[in-house]
């Protein structure tokens, strides 16, 4: 079920990666939640645990670092936008991880956008099947 109107690549293209990881961010952990509840009723505090071990930009960074030789030349362009693209990371996180998931979440941000659900489904899987 589609959310949202589809934006145009050319229009996409304009925005700024920082907009695109916001709603990349944002997708992610929906999916991520989606995925941890639909493994069967739990207390939310377990729920909550499984899912900040997944999106945290460690696991995150993991995870784009494995499946970036898959990407397609301008999926690549997203993710160096994304991981380029000037943030403060939080203290706690490591500044080279925390970049790199920015820029997978603008990848996500993109796809989500653009309307590519299929190839945005693909990815959260190859992101699930590279927790390893």
């Amino acid at each position: 079920m589609r959310i949202h109107e589809s934006i145009d690549e050319n229009l996409l293209r304009e925005y700024s990666a920082v907009v695109l990881a916001y709603i990349g961010d944002a997708v992610f952990e929906l999916m991520v939640r989606t995925h941890v509840v639909a493994k069967g009723n739990r207390k939310v505090k377990d729920i909550h645990h499984a899912t900040v071990e997944k999106v945290k930009a460690e696991s995150q960074a993991k995870v784009i670092r494995q499946i970036f030789d898959e990407l397609t030349d301008e999926e690549k362009d997203i993710v160096i936008r994304g991981r380029n693209a000037k943030t403060t990371p939080p203290k706690h996180s490591d500044p080279g991880d925390y970049k790199m998931s920015t820029g997978f979440e603008a990848l996500l941000g993109y796809l989500y956008l653009k309307g590519d659900e299929e190839r945005l489904n693909y990815l959260f899987k190859r992101a699930l099947d590279s927790e390893g």
